[in-house]
């Protein structure tokens, strides 16, 4: 009965019991059409704010987190992560659902004409990351390694020669700016960013983050974990809320765009 009153009183709130798969793709699904990257960044977090737990933020995930991680995947153009996350998630290619790609397409709604996965984009101004890892050896679409002309030579080509794509999108830093330039340049509009807190922070400074869907799952972790945003620079930036979504197990799943992208 109180659930129900709650309910009433939240127009935005859902139930994920309530929604089939083709209900969650419609209600993440980005602007038909982007004319300019749009920007989502997708987080999971603890009731008392922890982003991972023993060191990863995969600790802290639920049945509810994961389907909606799923689909965020599924609609994106390109997943875009620091070099650090990639490293402590141990990060490969992103394995999605090839039909449902192939429906996005022919819908308009993104996706791909033969189903293939969005590319991962690993942001690292040193070119800082293992040639033999799970992000270069796991089968998938090519990673983007998006990089600065500063980076050592030695180590670019050692990426490129384990198949990853090298983007230079900046001298000595790669800058929000410089790192969305390089994706629309690509023809890559709709982005998924998962982290991690520097690259939230950056983006966030730069008032590039249009959408943030924020998992939060139902722990108290206390300990000494960062918060899910990171950076001396930024500014508060305003948010709607624009839907709730409430998992059997406590899981809340909720949504938020910045004005301008309602």
């Amino acid at each position: 009965m109180v659930r129900s009153v709650l309910m009433q009183r939240m127009p935005n709130a859902i139930q994920l019991t309530d929604l089939t798969h083709d209900d969650l793709v419609r209600l993440y699904a980005y602007p038909v059409g982007p004319q300019a990257p749009y920007v989502r960044v997708n987080f999971v977090t603890s009731i008392d704010g922890a982003v991972s737990l023993e060191g990863r933020s995969g600790g802290l995930g639920t049945p509810a987190d994961r389907q909606v991680f799923r689909v965020l995947r599924d609609l994106a153009d390109v997943v875009v992560v620091g070099a650090g996350t990639a490293r402590a998630e141990n990060y490969g290619a992103a394995h999605t659902d090839s039909h449902l790609r192939t429906r996005l397409y022919h819908h308009g709604m993104g996706g791909d004409a033969d189903g293939a996965a969005p590319r991962i984009a690993v942001v690292t101004a040193r070119a800082a990351l293992d040639p033999h890892s799970r992000l270069f050896t796991d089968t998938g679409a090519r990673p983007l390694i998006i990089t600065t002309a500063a980076a050592p030579a030695d180590r670019t080509r050692e990426l490129a020669e384990a198949g990853g794509e090298i983007v230079v999108a900046g001298e000595s830093s790669v800058s929000a700016a410089g790192l969305l330039a390089a994706l629309e340049t690509l023809g890559l509009r709709r982005i998924l960013c998962e982290g991690g807190p520097a690259l939230f922070g950056d983006l966030i400074t730069a008032r590039a983050v249009d959408e943030l869907c924020l998992t939060v799952s139902p722990l108290l972790v206390a300990g000494n974990e960062r918060r899910i945003a990171v950076s001396p620079n930024a500014m508060p930036t305003p948010m709607t809320c624009r839907q709730l979504i409430f998992a059997e197990d406590g899981t809340i799943l909720t949504q938020w765009t910045r004005a301008h992208t309602l």
